[in-house]
């Protein structure tokens, strides 16, 4: 009979354990199914969708890219036509990031956009140069601050003011400044 209640009470203890464990498993388990990417990794440009949307190969997947924090004129919106100087922005982005090219990738707080593309910040690294803040400071982007990505907001906003006042790319192309479409 000593024997019988070790055995029940060995058993209620590996049950007791079972379920600390089952939670911690399960919890891995939804963590990395929700995230599923790293907050930053290296990654190669396969190419250039348009001025603000880039594709890049990372470990091993194709991934689609928008460019968090700025917004570019439309160049192959299936609803819209292109927009004026969406042609020199999908051109900067191209000559900035060749097929090839060794970038670094960081999401801030959100991974994905109603799309689903990867939402990030790209970094070349044959130089160093942060392409999103690369683009506003040029006049190619204009800023496009979406809660709660805010990681380079302040950066973001004080290139484009003074892009802005120099009336560079877009804010001077067109017959006035451009005010990007949300998109």
């Amino acid at each position: 009979m000593n024997g019988d209640l070790s055995t029940v009470e060995s058993r209620q203890r590996t049950a007791g354990l079972l379920w600390p464990v089952l939670g911690l498993v399960a919890g891995l388990l939804i963590a990395c199914t929700t995230s599923g990417l790293p907050e930053s990794g290296l990654a190669t440009v396969v190419g250039v969708v348009d001025g603000d949307t880039l594709v890049v190969d990372l470990d091993g997947r194709s991934e689609s890219i928008r460019l968090l924090g700025i917004d570019t004129p439309e160049t192959v919106h299936p609803d819209r036509d292109p927009e004026c100087f969406g042609a020199e922005a999908s051109a900067r982005l191209a000559l900035l990031l060749a097929p090839g090219a060794a970038v670094a990738i960081t999401r801030d707080v959100e991974a994905r956009d109603r799309y689903g593309r990867l939402l990030a910040y790209v970094e070349r690294l044959s130089d160093g140069l942060v392409v999103n803040l690369s683009l506003v400071e040029n006049g190619f982007a204009a800023t496009l601050h979406i809660d709660p990505n805010d990681g380079m907001r302040h950066e973001l906003a004080a290139a484009e003011a003074l892009a802005r006042s120099a009336g560079l790319g877009l804010w001077s192309a067109c017959g006035g400044p451009h005010e990007p479409l949300i998109g």
